[in-house]
C-alpha cells in the first residue's frame, strides 16, 4: 500500500514541477494572458473533464452539510489565494526558482501540524526536511541564485503559508470523501471565486490571446494534470500517510521542474544541480524511515 501511495505522490511532484515551467511558458508566448484568467481556464478545464467523469461512474459523492464550511475554506486557500500567489510568482521568476521556494512548505506542515492538532515531529522527519531543503539550496544556489525579484518571492511565501493552512484544513474532510471527489468539489468552487475576477477586470484582455493550438494545449495540460490528477494523488497520500509524510514530497518539485527546464532549454545541466537533486531524494527516503521515528 505504501509504495502505490508513494509512486502517487511522486507523480503529483512531477506534475507540479512540470507546471512551474508550463506556465512560465504560457506568460512567455502570451502577453496578454493575466494571472486570473489563467487560474480560471485551468480550474475551467479541471471541472468539464472531472465533474462529467465523475457523474458517469457514479462517484460524485454530495458534499455533507456539516462539510460545506470545510470546502469553502479548503477551495479558498486552494485554488483561489494559494494559485494567485503562486501563478504571481512564477509571472515574475523562472519556473524553477519558484518551484523552489514552493518545496519549503515540508520545513512548515509539521509544525502546523503540532500546533493546530499537537501531532508529534519524529526525528525521521526533521532529519529529512533538513537534509532535502539542502539540497533545494544547492539547487539554488547552481542555479540562478537569488535573482528573482523580490515582488515575485513575497507572492511565491504567501502561496507557502496558504499551502500549510490549506493542509492543516484538509485533514478535516480527507477520511470522508474519495481525493478525486475533494479535488473536484474545490476546483469547482475555486472557478465560482474567480469567474468574478476575470468578468470585472480581465474581459480586455480575453479577447486579444492568440487561442493557438500551443496555448490550448498547455492550458488543457494545467488543468487536466496538474489542477486534478496532481491534486487527487497527494490527497490520496495525505489520506494514507498523514500531512507531514506526504508533503514531504513536495521537496522533489524543483528536481522534476529543472529536468522540464532543461528539456526546453530554458536552464542548462551542471554536476551541482545533480548535486542538489541526490541530496533532496536522499531526504525524502530518510523522512519514510520509521526506525528513525521518535519514541519508536
Amino acid at each position: 500500500m505504501k509504495i502505490k501511495t508513494y509512486i502517487l505522490l511522486t507523480l503529483a511532484s512531477i506534475l507540479w514541477g512540470i507546471s512551474f515551467i508550463l506556465t512560465k511558458e504560457l506568460f512567455l508566448t502570451e502577453p496578454h494572458l493575466t494571472v486570473t484568467t489563467l487560474i480560471a481556464l485551468r480550474l475551467a478545464v479541471a471541472s468539464v473533464v472531472m465533474f462529467p467523469t465523475l457523474l458517469v461512474l457514479r462517484q460524485l459523492q454530495p458534499i455533507q452539510k456539516q462539510d460545506i464550511k470545510w470546502f469553502l475554506l479548503l477551495a479558498l486557500c486552494e485554488p483561489f489565494i494559494y494559485h494567485l500567489c503562486e501563478t504571481s510568482g512564477v509571472q515574475c521568476v523562472s519556473g524553477s526558482l519558484a518551484s523552489v521556494v514552493i518545496a519549503t512548505i515540508p520545513l512548515f506542515v509539521p509544525f502546523g501540524m503540532w500546533i493546530a492538532y499537537r501531532q508529534r515531529i519524529s526525528l525521521a522527519m526533521i532529519v529529512g526536511v533538513v537534509l532535502s531543503l539542502a539540497g533545494v539550496g544547492i539547487l539554488l544556489l547552481g542555479g540562478e541564485g537569488l535573482a528573482g525579484s523580490a515582488k515575485g518571492l513575497m507572492f511565491l511565501s504567501g502561496a507557502v503559508v496558504i499551502a500549510v493552512v490549506y493542509t492543516l484544513l484538509l485533514v478535516k474532510v480527507v477520511d470522508h470523501y474519495r481525493p478525486v471527489v475533494i479535488t473536484t468539489w474545490q476546483n469547482l468552487i475555486g472557478l465560482i471565486y474567480f469567474l468574478p475576477l476575470v468578468l470585472v477586470f480581465d474581459g480586455g484582455q480575453v479577447l486579444q490571446l492568440s487561442w493557438s493550438p500551443k496555448m490550448l494545449m498547455l492550458i488543457l495540460a494545467l488543468g487536466i494534470l496538474c489542477s486534478t490528477v496532481a491534486y487527487a494523488c497527494y490527497n490520496r497520500g495525505i489520506r494514507t500517510l498523514g500531512a507531514s509524510e506526504a508533503c514531504i514530497f513536495n521537496n522533489t518539485i524543483p528536481i522534476f521542474s529543472l529536468i522540464a527546464a532543461i528539456m526546453i532549454g530554458q536552464e542548462e545541466f551542471s554536476w551541482v544541480k545533480v548535486l542538489g537533486i541526490i541530496i533532496t531524494i536522499a531526504g525524502v527516503v530518510i523522512a519514510q524511515r520509521p526506525q528513525l521515528k521518535s519514541g519508536k
